[in-house]
């Protein structure tokens, strides 16, 4: 048949016709036509535009977190439209599909031998009884005693304890803070939101469930926080005789878990390998128990070598058990003993095998106390690669999804079944753990030469896959302790030879940190972050180390670390603005500014998250050394009754922290408002002081405190009171005398005649006083009395009160006790609030009006 030009029995027709496919090819007169070639497949497959950064809102406690792979994420408080309402608990068949969901995934191939819990039923029915009554247990044993396998018996006979069932949970590499979240997710419906710790511990205080925990790495005051944040729990503990025990308050039963015996270890073996043993097999089942101390695992690693060996001793034409290797032949002693680092395996011809199969010995008790080596060298090549691969994650097995990828064999997710039958892996959570003692068997058998290589494979592929927009967190977050050992061993190495290469580290810590934190999973998130800032730092990429410090940051201030979220941030700022990153640098403002208003600092102050506040002060302006001015001069200081000051109150209350911008902006307003009312009271109070002067109708010069009489600013006269009115002729203004003559006291038979009325003649209106400034307005009349001189009232007479005049004043009485000698005046003080008015322009203007029996002086220099 040829693809290009199909015969006729390829379409149905006979040899006369013509197809449409050779039509096709052939011009109209049939020459043949060149095919028009077809392009690169490559276009078709590829993305046309970028695809877009990956972005998810999270609620954590008060803040809403957008996490954005691109330029850092940002964080803000959490606006009230945004924020989830109470979390509701999962429904019993809810929690039951997660729990299927979260058990490690069964290896594809033929289901390998069900081996029953020997010797485990005293312990079981011990410990359903102690959960029962409400009692946490911690059940300790090494690793390979069937820790886990008697977990998950007991579990499934406390299914109908609690209301809330069965929670399981891991604890290897968690803290107690994550296992509280871990344990919050399980039994809520809540996703894309992490409450803050004291909506967590009340929300957990409310969970009624049996919490099978297994792998637990703490113990102590750690494990008392967890049981004392959920009372209503009963907790069932698998972990390590390493690992710290519990305190004596937490009132937690542990159960130690023993080996089993040698009877018991015999029918565990039997039931490996599925037949009866061999004497010789019996005896060797002896000498390995005594070994092993009787531990499980040792015995189901020991029949998948007595399986392997039972393979060897078959007839040169068997195949495979599983079916899936068949171009994978079993490997004759010679050709593992040749092999101890698992490469390809050689081997002989078909008479060479058959005559081989009668001289197979038994595994020596080392290789059967370190099995892990021969076990391997046993196992198809896809299985090998995943063996390296593990050793060079720490002991972590990938899922099996990506093992062909990561092994360049299309099979190779066959070989964990490979791997879970010859006991060289363990459950581990959700996912496979080489097993106890593994990891160092392999690595003496050279498993580890290569490690840098293997690490440096799943690098690359968890950084495209971990990216893909088609990966959901949750399964990025499932694969985290692969992830992180991978960046484990690449963080150390030295940075790519050429400039323009990126870190492998880098890359994917900056590909799995937001995927890390969109799943909740914050404690890889951390893990993730810091490995990448390191390496960062190793490879000179400031702009990574800007975006790694900018993430650690945000997670510091969602944990209430303010004062680390604040050296991380001022660091990404430091470095974005080095690197005039403005979008970056923005970003960091922002949240250093929310850590500012979470620690209650004033903006631009230099008090420190943590700080006690110190009290608030209130400063004011220092008034002028010489006070200050007012309108006119004083000449008396001012009445104490009339002084406008402002009490000094307490000392302001210290600040509490997280006062915030809220309480910056209430205090700048009441200052404000403070400082507005006190212009307005000091512009009237300079108002009143500018328009009061020495009329005779301002009633501040009148009043006074002193009992002693003063000269007045309205006619010149004393402050006392004013004699009665004179029925005599007062005559004309002009008719007065004005000289007082050589005794210097007017009223006197030695005054000087005043002139002729004739001469100067009366004028219709009074003359006026001159006043000091230049004012010319006239004076207002009065009429005195010019026979009797005014007397001045005793010193220690109160002063009288007179309603200032509103009309011409009339002429004054004289007073109850005259006294020969004037007594000199006081300078009167005022109550205005403006000030005391001056009395100098009064007392240093003479009047041409003043009448002559007032006896005011007429100059500053005369004496009364």
């Amino acid at each position: 048949m040829d693809p290009i030009k199909p015969g006729p029995e390829d379409h149905g027709h006979d040899g006369g016709d013509t197809s449409r496919a050779s039509e096709f090819e052939t011009g109209p007169g049939g020459s043949p036509r060149p095919r028009t070639p077809r392009e690169s497949l490559t276009p078709d497959f590829g993305q046309s535009t970028p695809a877009l950064a990956r972005t998810v809102q999270l609620v954590s406690g008060d803040f809403l977190l957008t996490v954005n792979p691109v330029d850092g994420s940002e964080i803000e408080p959490c606006p009230p439209g945004e924020r989830p309402g109470r979390p509701v608990k999962f429904t019993a068949a809810e929690r039951a599909a997660a729990e299927r969901a979260a058990r490690p995934p069964v290896p594809p191939g033929p289901a390998g031998p069900t081996l029953p819990l020997l010797e485990r039923q005293d312990e079981r029915e011990r410990l359903v009884r102690l959960l029962a009554r409400g009692r946490s247990v911690r059940l300790t044993g090494p690793s390979g005693s069937g820790r886990t396998a008697l977990l998950d018996l007991v579990a499934e006979d406390c299914a109908d304890l609690a209301p809330d069932g069965v929670v399981r949970l891991s604890g290897f590499h968690r803290t107690s803070g994550e296992l509280l979240h871990d344990l919050f997710h399980a039994v809520y419906d809540a996703p894309r939101y992490r409450p803050e710790r004291e909506e967590l511990l009340g929300l957990v205080g409310e969970i009624g469930a049996v919490v099978v925990l297994d792998d637990i790495e703490f113990g102590g005051a750690a494990l008392d926080e967890l049981i004392v944040a959920t009372p209503e729990c009963a907790f069932l503990i698998g972990a390590t005789p390493d690992v710290p025990a519990p305190s004596a308050e937490s009132a937690v039963e542990e159960i130690f878990l023993n080996g089993l015996d040698r009877a018991g270890g015999v029918d565990l073996l039997e039931r490996a390998v599925g037949r009866v043993l061999t004497e010789e097999e019996a005896n060797w089942a002896g000498d390995l128990w005594f070994e092993s101390e009787g531990l499980p695992l040792r015995f189901v690693q020991a029949g998948a070598l007595l399986r392997q060996r039972d393979r060897l001793r078959a007839s040169a034409g068997a195949v495979d058990e599983f079916g899936v290797f068949e171009d994978v032949r079993p490997a004759s002693p010679r050709s593992a003993a040749a092999e101890p680092g698992g490469g390809p395996a050689s081997f002989g011809t078909d008479a060479e095998d058959a005559g081989d199969a009668e001289e197979v010995p038994l595994p020596s008790l080392g290789e059967a106390a370190a099995p892990a080596p021969l076990l391997a060298s046993r196992l198809s090549a896809s299985a090998r690669a995943a063996l390296r691969l593990a050793v060079a994650l720490g002991g972590e097995v990938p899922h099996q999804a990506h093992l062909p990828a990561l092994a360049g064999d299309t099979h190779a997710d066959a070989a964990l079944g490979e791997l879970a039958g010859c006991g060289l892996v363990s459950p581990v959570g959700s996912r496979y753990r080489l097993a106890a003692g593994v990891q160092t068997q392999l690595e003496a058998a050279g498993y580890a030469d290569d490690l840098v290589a293997e690490a440096l494979t799943a690098a690359q592929h968890y950084s495209w896959w971990a990216g893909h927009p088609s990966v959901t967190p949750e399964r990025v977050c499932a694969e985290a302790d692969a992830v992180l050992a991978a960046l484990a061993v690449l963080v150390p190495q030295p940075p790519p030879a050429a400039e323009d290469e990126e870190s492998p580290a880098v890359g994917l810590a900056r590909t799995a940190a937001p995927a890390f934190a969109s799943g909740l999973h914050w404690g890889a998130w951390e893990r993730a972050l810091r490995s990448g800032a390191e390496a960062a730092r190793i490879a000179g990429d400031v702009a990574e180390q800007a975006y790694f410090h900018h993430e650690l940051g945000v997670l510091a201030l969602c944990g209430g670390q303010l004062d680390r979220a604040r050296a991380e941030l001022e660091a990404s700022v430091g470095l974005r603005g080095a690197l005039a990153d403005k979008r970056g640098a923005v970003a960091g403002r922002r949240a250093l500014a929310l850590v500012a208003d979470r620690a209650g600092d004033v903006p631009g102050g230099a008090a420190g998250a943590g700080e006690k506040a110190t009290a608030v002060r209130r400063d004011e302006s220092a008034a002028p050394p010489g006070g200050v001015p007012a309108g006119f001069p004083s000449a008396a200081p001012p009445v104490a009754d009339t002084l406008v000051s402002r009490r000094s109150g307490p000392p302001a209350p210290a600040q509490k922290p997280g006062g915030g911008l809220r309480r910056l902006a209430r205090r700048n307003l009441v200052a404000a408002g403070s400082g507005a009312l006190l212009a307005a009271v000091l512009g009237t109070v300079v108002t009143l002081g500018m328009t009061t002067h020495d009329s005779a109708d301002d009633p501040s010069g009148k009043v006074d405190v002193n009992p002693s009489a003063g000269a007045g600013t309205d006619d010149g006269g004393l402050g006392a009171d004013t004699p009665k009115k004179d029925s005599g002729d007062t005559g004309t203004a002009t008719s007065r005398p004005t000289d007082p003559g050589p005794d210097g006291t007017l009223g006197t038979s030695d005054d000087p005649t005043p002139p002729s009325s004739a001469t100067t003649g009366p004028s219709d209106n009074p003359s006026g006083t001159r006043r000091p400034g230049g004012d010319d307005s006239p004076s207002s009349p009065s009429t005195s009395p010019t026979g009797k001189p005014p007397t001045s009232t005793s010193p220690t007479s109160k002063p009288s009160t007179s309603t200032p005049p509103t009309t011409p004043s009339t002429s004054p009485e004289p007073s109850e006790s005259p006294s020969s000698e004037p007594t000199p005046s006081t300078p009167t003080t005022s109550d205005s609030a403006s000030g005391p008015a001056s009395s100098a322009p009064a007392e240093a203007s003479s009047s041409a009006s003043a009448p002559d029996g007032t006896g005011s002086p007429s100059g500053p220099d005369s004496v009364i």
